[in-house]
């Protein structure tokens, strides 16, 4: 089946683009944003989280609030307010190819201009995103694109923790914040994985970064298991301690983010940071094993040419 491509009302969320290949359907905001709020397999809910009520905001001086929406976006690292934050509340202009939308809101005050490329496979719950943020400034710019997935509440990630041998060298980095408590019951750790649960009953936030070098991250929530692809770990400069993956959760949500290069690009360059999306069916709502994501992954080629080697 070929991807049916269509504009619709959404929720209060206004005019957004749907991309439907028969397995899975995506839902992008135009009115605002933009934010991919939708995501699924056929004849399941959503895994995004959906802020109907507008609950997490940020004050930004001199601007309106920077809103989240929910779902996935696009920002610039390191954060830092009000540039991370600047309001993205306008419409956004886009365009359609064939099974490809592509997004590009107007520039931002700060001399960055972002841009989503979003395909979806003609028949497999596959996605690509290709995030852009090119310096539009008149000087160079230190930065680093950083794609964030908003995911619903109630659900658990799952992270492969390398097991690279390096003899005298470390293997692991481990990034923790001020607000992140390690004895936190929703976190827990072992040699091969981190676990990591939503919780609505938490209320306060919880946030890591590490080096992700098994190619992908996986949530599960509402009978499907989400399996975010991250690019091969490099030696470059990462923000926050050179994690190129970071996990945070609060009473709300829970997001997984992949981290590009940090370093200064030039007037005109834009950075670059490419992943795919992949949906497991998980009716029986069973906890997944790493393992037998991995050989899920293996048996579509999901990971072949793709997460290991994405700029």
């Amino acid at each position: 089946m070929s991807v049916n491509v269509s504009e619709r009302e959404y929720d209060n969320y206004g005019k957004c683009i749907f991309l439907d290949n028969g397995s899975a359907e995506l839902g992008i905001t135009v009115d605002v944003g933009p934010r991919i709020i939708y995501f699924s397999l056929k004849e399941h809910n959503n895994i995004m989280f959906e802020d109907h009520g507008r609950r997490f905001t940020e004050k930004v001086q001199g601007m309106d609030d920077w809103v989240n929406y929910g779902g996935h976006r696009l920002w610039c690292a390191p954060e830092v307010n009000p540039e991370t934050y600047s309001p993205d509340n306008a419409p956004v202009a886009y365009t359609v190819n064939g099974n490809t939308v592509t997004l590009a809101p107007k520039a931002t005050p700060f001399g960055k201009a972002f841009s989503l490329e979003v395909t979806m496979d003609e028949e497999k719950p596959v996605v690509t995103v290709c995030h852009k943020i090119r310096n539009v400034s008149d000087k160079p710019a230190k930065y680093a694109a950083w794609s964030i997935t908003g995911l619903r509440s109630g659900g658990v990630c799952k992270i492969p923790v390398s097991t690279r041998k390096t003899g005298y060298l470390g293997n692991r980095t481990l990034a923790l914040w001020d607000y992140t408590d390690i004895n936190d019951p929703r976190f827990s750790l072992s040699n091969t994985e981190i676990r990591l649960r939503q919780d609505i009953y938490k209320k306060n936030a919880f946030k890591i970064g590490l080096n992700v070098e098994d190619g992908f991250v996986c949530y599960a929530v509402s009978g499907q298991i989400f399996v975010k692809s991250v690019p091969a770990y490099r030696d470059i400069d990462y923000p926050d301690f050179s994690c190129n993956f970071e996990t945070y959760t609060n009473s709300l949500f829970l997001e997984c983010e992949n981290i590009g290069e940090y370093r200064e690009y030039a007037r005109d360059e834009e950075a670059v940071l490419t992943e795919k999306w992949f949906l497991i069916d998980n009716t029986d709502e069973n906890e997944p094993e790493l393992s037998d994501v991995k050989a899920e992954l293996d048996r579509i080629g999901f990971l072949n040419g793709t997460a290991n080697n994405i700029e």
